[in-house]
This record gives C-alpha cells, structure tokens and sequence, in this order.
C-alpha cells in the first residue's frame, strides 16, 4: 500500500463479546477476516452505509438507496 493511498474502512462486529471496531484495508482484502481486539475470531463485517450517497450532507437524488425505482 502506497503512502497517502486513500483505504475504505470496514466495521466488524465480534460475535463473541459484542465488541464493535474498523479495520482498514485495500478493496482488494475487504472479504478477508478480521478478529476483534481482544482476540476472538468469529466476527461478522457489518453492512455500513457510511459514504454510500455520494456526500455526507446530501441524500441520494431521486429517492435515496434504490434511487426512486422499487422503493415505495
């Protein structure tokens, strides 16, 4: 990874202690497993939608998520 090289950040949950955390990584590892900070393996990546509109202070045009198309 290159140096200022722009990395998303993906939030895991520990399905063990309940722990929250982030964990930035290239696109290229984003299905790569990732254990919590205490050490416990079994964790889920959590589906964050953080980004997703194209701009924190202004929703989606048309409709947000699906764009105005299926939902309602």
């Amino acid at each position: 990874m290159r140096q200022n090289e722009c990395v998303p950040t993906y939030e895991f949950r520990c399905r063990e202690c309940g722990a929250t955390f982030d964990v930035k990584r290239p696109m290229s590892e984003s299905a790569a497993p990732a254990s919590c900070p205490d050490g416990h393996d079994d964790t889920v990546k959590l589906l964050t939608m953080a980004g997703l509109s194209g701009g924190a202070a202004a929703p989606a045009p048309g409709g947000g998520c699906c764009g105005g198309g299926c939902c309602g």
